[in-house]
């Protein structure tokens, strides 16, 4: 029986990505590095200090990564408070309504800092529905460590069995696996070069998760 759902939220609740792109290459022009669009897919999912902790080591920069990371975080600002076409992803919302009308808990497990997660959290007023946030900026590493999806289910206090997890990304669906809980892999219009072998079941749409018998 389904009793929690575990999001990402990068490409699964809101498309952040366009933003999070141009910050990223546009902190990349400043360090005068060139980051291939192969190189840069392999980061999906990590925490933008596990990024540039990899960008240190492909690139011999020895610049402090917390001040990478500062730097990044405040062109990303900039840039998401000036963005006015930032949504939610198409039947999210819906089924974030439909699963709290069900009384089944909700916690978001995403490689974002917090200080992102509050940003569109307070922009879509989505506190009222998850009982946690977990950020990736809390662990040493990112996925595909399982790690945030093991708090995650230790916070719920459920049966793992009983769980499920959404996820759009490689890295994602692998730490999924890796922590023993149902992956729903999402593949939707902004998924890019993303391996979704490892989900349990994949949806290109959220109408087609059926809630009721998801867990058989």
């Amino acid at each position: 029986m389904l009793q929690t759902v575990i999001f990402d939220m990068d490409g699964v609740i809101v498309d952040t990505e366009p933003v999070h792109h141009y910050a990223y290459f546009e902190h990349f022009k400043e360090l005068n590095i060139e980051v291939s669009a192969e190189m840069f897919a392999t980061f999906t999912g990590n925490s933008t200090k596990n990024v540039f902790q990899k960008i240190k080591d492909n690139f011999g920069i020895t610049t402090d990564t917390e001040e990478l990371v500062q730097r990044k975080r405040t062109i990303f600002n900039k840039a998401f408070d000036t963005k006015e076409d930032l949504y939610l992803l198409d039947g999210v919302e819906d089924l974030i309504k439909n699963l709290h009308q069900k009384g089944i808990q909700m916690v978001l497990a995403s490689s974002a800092s917090k200080v992102t997660i509050n940003r569109i959290f307070n922009r879509f007023d989505l506190h009222q529905y998850f009982s946690h946030i977990i950020s990736g900026e809390d662990f040493p590493q990112s996925k595909p460590n399982p790690a945030i999806f093991n708090e995650a289910v230790r916070l719920s206090n459920t049966p793992k069995e009983n769980c499920i997890i959404i996820e759009d990304s490689t890295n994602g669906i692998k730490a999924a696996h890796a922590s023993g809980v149902f992956c729903v892999g999402y593949k939707s219009l902004n998924s890019k070069k993303q391996d979704y072998t490892l989900a349990n079941i994949v949806i290109d749409r959220f109408e087609e998760l059926d809630i009721e018998n998801v867990l058989g």
